[in-house]
């Protein structure tokens, strides 16, 4: 499969990590990267999702392991191995993640704790282990998390808002610190996209209306995540630290339709284009 936007062998020679490969966001990355020149490991809790990843791969340069990255031993046997088989890690795509739907008084300390764990400790553990284990030594690497917009609040999301912030500033903080070590760190707020995951397990009225609050009108597509992880894990991206970089057609921006109904006249027209064109001449 060759890429429908980079040019061959862009990331020849590179190895990467992404966890949660087996659908979605990661199986897209994993595919592109792969695409590109990349060797990549997937890993996720489930082999089926997994090892359909690598078959969809024609390159060859995909693999799998099973690995939760709530658990520190099986994060160790993932990175280690990798080392083992392909000598250096380039890059980690901290991808798993997960949260549930559910006002804030219904979300439980133990549902609350659940998603702090997978989303917050699950990315430091990876993050580090790679950090430790293969960057700091080889003197370079990029780390890239995705995180969600609107970043400024998501309503029936109290906990995986207060995980994304939580990770976007870990990002942050150790851009600054690692830099001495050569290691590139940023985070990927994605909008709404169309993933299997959304599309199939969120309410249908909030499907249907996800589009209408974009101020793009559509709904993401996965490749476009990818897409862009490929950019920062090129060259191209090697300025790029400590950032934070929204992908979602301006959603974290709008705060609703534009112009709204009440600063509108009986035509639709924005006041303020209608104030002037009845102003005397």
């Amino acid at each position: 499969m060759d890429s429908d936007v980079f040019r061959a062998g862009l990331l020849n020679g590179q190895v990467a990590i992404v966890s949660g490969g087996g659908s979605g966001f990661g199986r897209a990355t994993a595919l592109e990267l792969a695409s590109l020149g990349a060797t990549v490991v997937i890993c996720g809790r489930r082999e089926e999702p997994l090892q359909q990843t690598v078959a969809m791969d024609s390159s060859g340069r995909v693999d799998a392991q099973l690995c939760d990255i709530r658990e520190e031993d099986q994060i160790a046997a993932l990175v280690d191995g990798a080392l083992e088989r392909h000598g250096r890690i380039d890059l980690l795509v901290n991808n798993a993640g997960g949260q549930f739907l559910a006002p804030a008084e219904d979300i439980t300390p133990k549902g609350f704790r659940t998603v702090i764990r997978l989303n917050v400790e699950g990315t430091w553990l990876m993050t580090h282990a790679v950090a430790t284990r293969a960057m700091i030594p080889a003197g370079s690497g990029k780390v890239l998390s995705i995180t969600l917009t609107p970043r400024n609040g998501m309503p029936g999301m109290a906990h995986s808002s207060a995980a994304r912030a939580a990770v976007e500033n870990l990002m942050k903080v150790l851009s600054i610190e690692w830099a001495r070590y050569g290691i590139k760190l940023n985070a990927i707020a994605a909008g709404q996209f169309a993933t299997d995951t959304f599309m199939a397990k969120y309410p249908a009225v909030m499907v249907d209306g996800a589009a209408s609050t974009v101020p793009l009108g559509r709904l993401g597509k996965a490749e476009e995540i990818a897409w862009l992880i490929a950019y920062l894990a090129s060259p191209a991206g090697d300025f790029i630290s400590g950032a934070i970089l929204n992908i979602d057609g301006a959603r974290d921006n709008w705060f609703g339709t534009w112009p709204p109904t009440a600063l509108t006249d009986t035509q639709g027209r924005p006041l303020a284009e209608a104030r002037r064109d009845d102003a005397p001449a």
